[in-house]
C-alpha cells in the first residue's frame, strides 16, 4: 500500500505536472485534493505539449483513474473545455471522476475576483480572476453549492439566492455594478451539470477502498509551501492549504495513509504573482535565466505573465520541505543552469543586521535580505544525462550542497522538460 503526495517546496511553478505525470505510470490513481483551475501543471509527452489547471495529471495515462476530490474548486466550464482541448488533441478520454461533495466555483465567483481586483488597483494581489478567493469565502461562510445541489433544482436556486443577498448590495454600493438574478445563472449550472453527471461519484469510498485494497494511489498539490494561507507569505497565499497535512482533508483519505511526501524543488526560484521574493534579481541577469527556463521559458501556465526569478533559496526551501513534512526531493530544471560560470545561491537571510537561517513571518520578511555564496557551474549540456555518476563533478556537488542544506535525500533530477529527462538516485 503506497499513498504519496506530491507537493510544492517553494511558490509554485517548480514542476508538479511534470514529476506527477512520471510518477503516475506507477500509481492506479492521481488525486487533485485543493485549489481550482487558478494555476496550471505543464507536462511535455508523445502527445505533445499540455497545460493542466483542473484535470489531474495521470490523464495521459490510460490505466490511472483521475480523481477530483471534495476539497478542489470546481470550475465546470474550465473543467469541461479542459477536457475537449485533450480530446482534439488525440488523448484517449480519461477515466475521470468527480467528488459529489466538491463545491462549485459559480460565475459570480469569477465577476467578483475581477471587481475586487480593479477595486484594489496598485493594492492587489495578482489574482488569476478565476475566482478562487470568492469561492473559498463562499466555503467557509455556509455559502457553497456542491455538486450534488446541482441535481435538485429547487435546492440550487435557494441556495443561490441566498449567497446572492449580501452580493448584490456589495454590487449596488461598492462596485457600482448591476445586481444578479439566481433564475438567470440556472440554465448554464443545469446544463453543465448534466455534462459532468457520468463522472460522479464517492471519491472518498472509491480512495477508501483503494487504500484497502493496498492500491498506489498518488495526492497531486497545487501552488506551492509559502502560498498556504497559514504558513505561507500571507495575504500573497491562495485560499486553500498547499501542504501535504491537507491532502487527506481534501482527498477523503486518512492522514495515516499518506506514507512518502516528495517535495518539489527547482534548481533556482521563480515566482508569479505579488509577495516577499528574497533572492530575486532583475534586468539581463533575470531575463536570461527566464529565456532559458523550462520548454518555453519561465511563464506563468495559467496568466502567460514572466515569472519574477531568483536564485536558489536555501532559507525559503528548508522551511518549505519542513513544513510539507518532505520525506524525499524531486529536483527540477537542473538543466537550466549549465550557462553559468558561478552559480550564486541565498544561503542565509540578513534581517535588521542578524543573520538567520529561520524563514520569517510575513510582517518582517520584507525587511530580509540576502545572503549570497556561490558555488561551481558546469558551463555544458546535462539534458542528456541519465545517471547521477554521469553528471560533471560541478553538478553533482550542487545537487549534494543543496541535499544537505535541505536535509531531506534527492532522489530525483530532471534535467530537460520531458517525461524521460529524469535522474534516480
Amino acid at each position: 500500500m503506497t499513498v504519496t503526495a506530491i507537493v510544492g517546496a517553494n511558490w509554485g511553478d517548480e514542476g508538479k505536472g511534470k514529476v506527477t505525470d512520471a510518477l503516475a505510470a506507477e500509481s492506479n490513481y492521481v488525486v487533485r485534493y485543493q485549489g481550482g483551475s487558478n494555476a496550471g501543471h505543464t507536462i511535455i509527452n508523445g502527445y505533445g505539449k499540455f497545460a493542466l489547471h483542473l484535470l489531474p495529471s495521470g490523464v495521459f495515462h490510460p490505466n490511472v483513474v483521475n480523481v477530483i476530490g471534495p476539497g478542489v474548486a470546481l470550475d465546470m466550464t474550465a473543467l469541461l473545455s479542459e477536457r475537449d482541448a485533450l480530446l482534439a488533441r488525440g488523448v484517449p478520454e480519461p477515466d475521470l471522476r468527480i467528488s459529489d461533495r466538491a463545491q462549485v466555483v459559480l460565475p459570480y465567483h469569477r465577476l467578483f475576483d475581477e471587481l475586487e481586483e480593479e477595486r484594489l488597483a496598485e493594492r492587489k494581489f495578482g489574482s488569476t480572476k478565476s475566482g478562487i478567493a470568492p469561492f473559498y469565502s463562499d466555503k467557509y461562510l455556509k455559502l457553497g453549492i456542491q455538486v450534488a445541489d446541482l441535481y435538485d433544482e429547487a435546492r440550487l436556486k435557494a441556495r443561490i439566492q441566498a449567497s446572492l443577498e449580501a452580493k448584490n448590495i456589495l454590487l449596488t454600493h461598492l462596485y457600482n455594478k448591476p445586481t444578479l438574478d439566481a433564475e438567470s445563472l440556472l440554465p448554464q449550472l443545469v446544463e453543465e451539470a448534466e455534462k459532468i453527471k457520468p463522472y460522479l461519484c464517492n471519491t472518498t469510498v472509491l480512495l477508501q477502498t483503494a487504500l484497502q485494497n493496498g492500491e498506489p494511489i498518488l495526492l497531486e498539490g497545487q501552488l506551492g509551501a509559502l502560498r498556504d494561507p497559514d504558513h505561507g507569505i500571507y495575504p500573497h497565499s491562495t485560499s486553500s492549504s498547499t501542504l501535504a497535512g491537507f491532502a487527506a482533508v481534501g482527498a477523503g483519505l486518512p492522514p495515516s495513509a499518506i506514507r512518502h511526501v516528495v517535495a518539489v524543488v527547482k534548481a533556482y526560484s521563480s515566482c508569479v504573482g505579488a509577495g516577499p521574493f528574497v533572492s530575486e534579481i532583475g534586468g539581463r541577469e533575470a531575463d536570461e535565466l527566464r529565456r532559458r527556463g523550462g520548454d518555453a521559458g519561465e511563464f506563468g501556465v495559467k496568466t502567460g505573465r514572466p515569472r519574477r526569478m531568483g536564485w536558489f533559496d536555501v532559507v525559503a526551501t528548508r522551511y518549505g520541505c519542513a513544513v510539507q513534512g518532505a520525506t524525499e526531493v524531486v529536483l527540477t530544471n537542473l538543466d537550466v543552469l549549465g550557462y553559468l560560470p558561478e552559480i550564486p545561491v541565498c544561503e542565509a537571510y540578513e534581517l535588521n543586521s542578524v543573520v538567520t537561517a529561520d524563514f520569517p513571518v510575513s510582517a518582517r520578511i520584507d525587511e530580509a535580505r540576502p545572503v549570497l555564496t556561490s558555488l561551481p557551474g558546469w558551463m555544458c549540456d546535462i539534458s542528456g544525462i541519465r545517471r547521477f555518476d554521469a553528471l560533471p563533478q560541478q553538478a553533482q556537488d550542487y545537487v549534494l550542497y543543496m541535499e544537505r542544506q535541505l536535509g531531506v535525500p534527492i532522489r530525483r533530477i530532471s534535467v530537460g522538460p520531458n517525461r524521460d529527462q529524469m535522474i534516480q538516485r
